[in-house]
């Protein structure tokens, strides 16, 4: 069974444009509902009032009373009064005599002030002839006992009201009719930069061409979504350029470690295929060999997997880290991998938030290439005060021209080329010291080598047990 739509159903399935039209005229509906009811009304009573006050003016003098009580004691019937006025005199028996189209019925309180316990009474009665009359009744002092009502038709009062409200109607129905039509019409003015920013969207989601910008003039609100969309379509832009250049630059580092992967794995399986044996120390060497390069795409990915990473993903949350405690850690991996190296230390304590394991690695990485291009027996100087890590060595140092690509992905200086490494070791270090809000550069030192400066904002210094 299908269901019919409900109104609101209905409204909501109407595009904006026709929703703000029908709500513009809707609201002035109302508005002009209310101000004419009010006119309405308010004209009522002023006729009202205006009549009320003509009949409470309007008096006969003693001579014109005996005379109509003349003729209707006489049984002639009495002239009709002036205009549209009815005039009835009435004795405190009940009697009346009518100078009118129709008499009017005597009620209680007409009685009442022929009887002279009223000083009036103003009331609305029907005639003879079905008629709604005003009626003002008010005693005669002579002759006395009687009351004299006089009386006016509220059909006039009627045909005014209906004629002002056919008026009201018109002129209701113009402006209901003008305010939909200029709500529309400012509907499709105001909405036109909507319209082009949904085909702006339709037609980067249809051809996914980020190059499309729209016009931002003005400071409203449209002109802010304009602005914030091409931001946005920027930054897509080059989100996705980044994004090439790393797989680009990714299978161009991974081809090579897989090349020489693949002439050592066919030689050994040459060797079992044909039966030839390899020399032990050359099998030795190619067994070596494997497993180095192994080590090296392994690392790759792992580091193409760390840059990979949006920022807003972390592999834990954020801790307050005692950074000299990490970098403890990371000298004595450093360590190992250059033996013969001496470390100068002097390390004050600095509290850091950050994620644990990526700094450990960012500060693995800065000591590593201080280990490569230290020359042997050199000495590596590592120190920490108010929260700047400066790490020197003493190797050939770096170039002016190179150093604004050091922290780029797979860049290595010519010099560096022989050199086992990814080229992604210092992109890793410039992306975690970026993601906890601080800042690393490298400058050629005095005396030649280079100098690695980490500058990490601190934090809360943890209670003692947490510190322990």
């Amino acid at each position: 069974m299908i269901r019919p739509r409900t109104p609101l159903a209905w409204f909501r399935s109407r595009p904006l444009r026709s929703r703000l039209a029908l709500l513009t005229a809707f609201a002035v509906a109302v508005a002009v509902a209310a101000v004419s009811a009010a006119c309405w009304f308010v004209t009522r009573a002023q006729l009202e009032g205006e009549m009320d006050s003509a009949l409470r003016n309007t008096r006969l003098d003693a001579n014109a009373v005996r005379s109509l009580l003349t003729l209707c004691r006489q049984g002639e019937t009495p002239p009709p009064a002036a205009g549209s006025y009815t005039v009835q005199i009435i004795d405190s028996a009940g009697g009346v005599c009518t100078s009118g189209k129709a008499a009017l019925p005597a009620g209680e309180g007409d009685l009442a002030v022929a009887r002279g316990t009223l000083a009036y009474v103003l009331h609305t009665v029907k005639d003879a002839d079905g008629r709604e009359m005003r009626v003002y009744t008010y005693p005669q002092p002579v002759p006395p006992g009687l009351a004299v009502s006089v009386a006016r038709p509220l059909a006039e009062i009627d045909n005014s009201l209906s004629t002002l409200g056919w008026v009201l109607l018109l002129v209701s129905g113009i402006g209901v009719v003008g305010a939909g039509a200029a709500g529309l019409w400012v509907a499709r003015t105001g909405l036109e930069p909507v319209n082009r920013l949904t085909g702006a969207v339709e037609h980067v989601a249809t051809t996914e061409d980020l190059t499309v910008r729209i016009p931002a003039d003005g400071e409203d609100e449209i002109a802010r979504l304009s602005r914030a969309f091409n931001q946005m379509t920027a930054a897509l832009a080059s989100s996705r350029d980044r994004q090439a250049r790393l797989i680009a630059d990714a299978g161009h580092e991974l081809r090579t470690p897989l090349t020489s992967l693949r002439t050592n794995v066919e030689l050994l399986v040459r060797s079992e295929e044909t039966g030839r044996a390899i020399p032990p120390e050359d099998r030795r060497a190619l067994m070596a060999s494997v497993k180095a390069q192994m080590t090296e795409l392994a690392a790759l990915i792992g580091d193409l997997q760390e840059l990979a990473r949006p920022d807003a993903v972390r592999p834990g949350p954020l801790e307050v880290v005692p950074l000299h405690t990490v970098l403890r850690s990371a000298l004595d991996r450093a360590r190992l991998r250059g033996p013969e190296l001496t470390f100068t230390t002097d390390l004050a304590p600095w509290y850091v938030r950050a994620e644990p394991a990526a700094l450990e690695r960012a500060l693995v990485n800065v000591l590593d290439n201080a280990v490569k291009f230290s020359p042997p027996r050199g000495t590596v100087e590592v120190t920490l005060m108010r929260g700047e890590l400066t790490v020197r060595d003493h190797g050939p140092g770096i170039a002016a021209d190179e150093l604004p690509h050091v922290f780029d992905r797979f860049w290595r200086s010519p010099s560096a080329r022989s050199l086992p490494g990814s080229g992604l070791g210092l992109s890793i270090v410039a992306h975690t010291v970026k993601r906890a809000g601080g800042s690393v550069s490298l400058s050629p030192a005095e005396g030649g080598g280079t100098v690695a400066t980490l500058r990490l904002p601190g934090a809360p210094t943890p209670p003692p047990e947490v510190a322990a």
